[in-house]
């Protein structure tokens, strides 16, 4: 089990598990003691189903250098005890943006990606916020005509099907210039480095 980021989201981890371990997606009505104690204690917020992944969410005023080695404790101790993981009932799928980032992933990794990839494209995940997933294509993909047919009618297509709560794709190069994201990126570290925050949803 390791931890991954999920991108504009300082809060949340997801953490990969053995293939099979668990089955599902979305948000837990119940989970094992250990991290149920969390819970309660405010350590963590919320704890969510990805399919290869448990996805955990901090509480208000924690932060991962403090809760993390605590969190990958009480994981390990839960996955012990797979038929306590019980999920919302009749929880919408789109509700979570970890949820939608996981599936995004494997559509990607997937036939869509190979599409790209066999005509010398890539479509590489940058983010998801709030529903919406941004992409940059590289490669043959850059600039091609045929990119708006490949990106919204292939890969946003696939991803509604799987994750009805996507609201719409988005690709980073048609939003700004190179120029534009440099400038952003150094704003960024520069805020990074004076107040320590993290990138949130833009």
């Amino acid at each position: 089990m390791h931890p991954q980021e999920v991108p504009g989201r300082p809060d949340r981890l997801r953490w990969i598990i053995p293939a099979g371990t668990l089955t599902g997606s979305g948000p837990l009505a119940e989970v094992p003691a250990p991290l149920a104690a969390l819970l309660a204690d405010g350590i963590l917020a919320r704890i969510t189903l990805d399919g290869e992944a448990v996805v955990t969410r901090l509480g208000a005023g924690r932060d991962w250098a403090r809760e993390g080695a605590r969190v990958r404790t009480a994981l390990h101790a839960a996955l012990e005890d797979p038929a306590v993981w019980i999920p919302v009932a009749g929880t919408p799928a789109g509700d979570d943006d970890a949820q939608l980032y996981g599936v995004a992933r494997e559509v990607l990794a997937g036939e869509v990606g190979e599409f790209a990839r066999s005509h010398g494209g890539s479509i590489d995940l940058i983010d998801v916020c709030d529903g919406i997933v941004t992409v940059r294509l590289g490669g043959a993909c850059s600039g091609c005509p045929a990119s708006w047919f490949t990106l919204h009618q292939r890969l946003e297509r696939q991803l509604r099907r799987s994750h009805p709560g996507l609201l719409r794709v988005r690709n980073i190069a048609s939003l700004v210039t190179p120029a534009d994201q440099r400038v952003s990126r150094a704003v960024h570290a520069a805020q990074s480095d004076r107040y320590g925050t993290h990138g949130a949803c833009p």
